[in-house]
């Protein structure tokens, strides 16, 4: 079993950085591609980042250029730092982990994020 703990949400005005940390634990020799996604009330969980398990990194397009997924093998923690913060980036924050034997996902419990003036 895997298990993933968010952290580093809160409240941001417009314009403003937050980084968001991931630490994994249990099996983590299981984990294969980690990421990033949201979900804003009344939408669907959408893509934010991901980074492979070789730090190929992909985004999803309304997050291109404002943030940036990194992955610290040493503390089995994934990172996403996010500039230049906008209203419509408001949502709640889920870490994702993919088994690299099974294919299953694993999540964490989701942190918010608020950016608001």
């Amino acid at each position: 079993q895997v298990h993933l703990v968010e952290s580093g949400g809160g409240l941001v005005q417009p314009g403003g950085s937050l980084r968001l940390s991931c630490a994994a634990s249990g099996s983590i020799f299981r984990i294969n591609a980690m990421g990033w996604y949201r979900q804003a009330p009344g939408k669907e969980r959408e893509l934010v980042a991901s980074i492979s398990i070789r730090d190929t990194t992909n985004y999803g397009d309304s997050v291109k250029g404002r943030f940036t997924i990194s992955r610290d093998y040493t503390k089995n923690t994934v990172y996403l730092q996010m500039n230049s913060l906008k209203p419509e980036d408001t949502a709640v924050y889920y870490c994702n982990g993919i088994d690299r034997v099974s294919g299953l996902d694993y999540w964490g419990q989701g942190t918010q994020v608020t950016v608001s003036s």
